[in-house]
């Protein structure tokens, strides 16, 4: 697996990591024993680097992940926090910043976490400077080894860059979402800055295994989150309404190469955009995580793929992403 030095951070991350909000909840149950199996599996495909929150279920995500740090030291634990609380300034407070850090280090086993990442704050949030100075404090203390943003907007990503001691920035970037293309990467590999892309499947869309026909349980958030009723909406099929979501995707497989599936197609697409350090997909059974993996070693994709998805881009999908996110 290639793995990508990322400068402020200082180490290297697998080019494909794993991203563990299935693992907690919000996409219907995950049995813990599968979850495991689920997390070895990735270790077992030279995956480094592994991203989770304290509000993955209430920290069920941020335990399993510790454990598996437990049995593999040289993994890199990402966690995230802030939305344990009202998503205003104010909760942003070093006080606050202490007693998530202390919960999510007693989650994780950690005296020290590897990378904590702000859990897509609101936008005066990226503005203060006594927030960012808490941040350095927890690094001083020696309670985290350094610290980022997971941001929803393309506005929020080069903020969160211009600040001297963010390390990476995590923000989704897929097929469906190009705006990062256009600003945030180039800034981020001037700064050095690693990028971590999210929702690379779009909620699974760009798997290809969804239709008309799909349902989802009562407890998963491509249910209950289509209108962004409980978080952003643009988390949930990176925003795009599901029925254009499947039309790209029809013309998005004509794309493909023989052999290859449409979910390794769009994660290749994620990783040969130049800045990005790694690509987190979840999953919630070991085979996706094998099939996930194996993109790394994929040849390069032609000029002409590049320019196929753009052109679906433009077509079906800016309109409803690129002046939101």
């Amino acid at each position: 697996m290639e793995q990508r030095e990322i400068g402020r951070l200082g180490r290297s991350v697998s080019v494909v990591g794993l991203g563990t909000w299935q693992l907690g909840a919000d996409w219907g149950h995950v049995d813990p024993a599968q979850a495991r199996a689920v997390l070895e599996s990735a270790v077992d495909q030279d995956v480094t680097f592994f991203d989770t929150a304290d509000v993955y279920g209430d920290g069920r995500s941020e335990q399993l992940c510790g454990e598996l740090r437990e049995r593999h030291a040289d993994v890199l634990v990402a966690t995230k926090m802030g939305r344990r609380g009202p998503q205003t300034l104010a909760n942003y407070s070093a006080a606050n910043f202490l007693a998530w850090n202390e919960r999510s280090r007693a989650n994780l086993g950690a005296d020290r976490i590897d990378l904590v990442q702000l859990h897509c704050p609101p936008d005066d949030v990226y503005a203060s400077d006594e927030v960012f100075a808490a941040l350095d404090e927890l690094v001083q203390a020696g309670r985290i080894a350094a610290y980022g943003v997971s941001v929803e907007t393309c506005e929020q990503a080069l903020a969160a860059i211009a600040r001297a001691g963010v390390a990476t920035v995590q923000i989704i970037l897929n097929c469906f979402r190009l705006k990062p293309l256009e600003q945030v990467l180039p800034a981020a590999r001037e700064a050095g800055v690693g990028i971590i892309a999210r929702v690379p499947l779009a909620s699974g869309l760009l798997s290809g295994r969804f239709d008309e026909r799909t349902t989802f349980a009562p407890d998963d958030h491509r249910t209950y989150n289509r209108q962004g009723d409980a978080f952003d909406v643009g988390e949930t099929f990176s925003g795009v309404p599901y029925e254009t979501g499947l039309a790209a995707v029809r013309e998005l497989r004509e794309l493909l190469d023989p052999g290859t599936t449409l979910a390794q197609f769009a994660l290749r697409w994620v990783i040969e955009q130049p800045g990005v350090s790694t690509v987190i997909p979840g999953a919630s059974k070991p085979e996706q995580v094998t099939q996930n993996a194996s993109v790394a070693a994929l040849p390069p994709l032609r000029e002409d793929q590049f320019a196929g998805v753009r052109d679906v881009y433009d077509r079906l999908l800016r309109e409803h992403v690129h002046s939101r996110w």
